[in-house]
């Protein structure tokens, strides 16, 4: 992996630890949208562009929104704390559990264009997506035939969880339509 996805991966594990350690609930938000912001840009980098949209327009955008709405709608509870207290117990499993994660699966992943990672097992597949995309579909870019074409009702699915995160978020806000 490059420098890149390593600081990345620390960003993502410090906005993560940060959204449980903060007592602030608008503190907690506006670092919890980081973290799915970061997320989706890890994604990105992964090569899954469906997913990190996704991720983006529901982690990011969505929820981020519909949490702060909420926030301002209620009362904030004062504190002097801005933190909340370290149970050093669940700390010491959860970092176990993290260091044993870690030490199973990275050593496993293949790095972002390895030739030999398993996507790349089948050639004669990629090689047909390739070649036959654009006169099987009449897109031009392979990545759009693919996710809209190829695999339409996975794409459908995702499209029909957006659209009802928005109506859900509608329905929630009742009256308040976003220009």
């Amino acid at each position: 992996m490059s420098a890149f996805a390593y600081v990345l991966a620390v960003f993502i594990l410090a906005t993560a630890v940060a959204t449980a350690l903060f007592r602030d609930v608008l503190s907690t938000i506006i670092v919890f949208g980081a973290y799915s912001l970061g997320m989706a840009i890890l994604y990105t980098f992964l090569l899954a562009p469906d997913v990190a949209m996704t991720e983006a327009a529901i982690g990011a955008g969505v929820t981020t929104i519909l949490l702060l709405l909420t926030i301002a709608r209620t009362a904030r509870p004062a504190t002097d704390q801005l933190l909340e207290r370290i149970d050093a117990p669940a700390v010491a499993v959860v970092g176990a559990l993290v260091v044993v994660l870690c030490t199973a699966v990275l050593p496993e992943m293949y790095a972002v264009g390895d030739p030999s990672a398993p996507v790349w097992s089948n050639p004669d597949v990629t090689q047909y997506y390739i070649e036959n995309a654009y006169e099987d579909t009449g897109v031009h870019n392979a990545v759009t035939a693919v996710l809209a074409a190829y695999r339409g009702f996975d794409t459908f699915g995702e499209a029909v969880v957006v659209f009802a995160a928005g109506v859900s978020t509608l329905l929630v806000l009742k009256r308040e339509v976003f220009v």
